[in-house]
């Protein structure tokens, strides 16, 4: 597929700006093992307030755009990042239908 505005290209970025978050400062080497650090999001989840602290954090990076270090990049990919995050928190697992009902121009349930 061709796209015309480079989605490919900016989804790849993306996932390497994810990547990357996983090995900053605040997620240490142990991450993925029992021994890991816990998260900030770790702790919202368990709080119950995992879907508004998403929320929050894209309203914050969103405003924030064009302001603080101009148009940057960072910004939209912390936007788009905690997108992600709160379609995990707020979708069901299995999107298969949905997506192939879209992909034909049928209306999503």
């Amino acid at each position: 597929m061709i796209y015309r505005f480079n989605e490919d290209k900016i989804l790849k970025e993306i996932g390497k700006y994810i990547e990357a978050t996983y090995s900053s400062h605040y997620v240490n080497k142990k991450a993925g093992t029992k021994d890991e650090e816990i998260q900030t999001i770790d702790v919202w989840k368990q709080m119950g307030h995992v879907e508004e602290a998403c929320h929050s954090n894209i309203i914050k990076y969103a405003m924030r755009y064009g302001k603080k270090d101009g148009y940057n990049k960072k910004d939209l990919m912390k936007i788009i990042h905690y997108t992600i995050l709160l379609w995990h928190f707020t979708q069901p697992e299995d999107q298969e239908e949905y997506f192939e009902n879209l992909a034909k121009g049928r209306k999503a349930k």
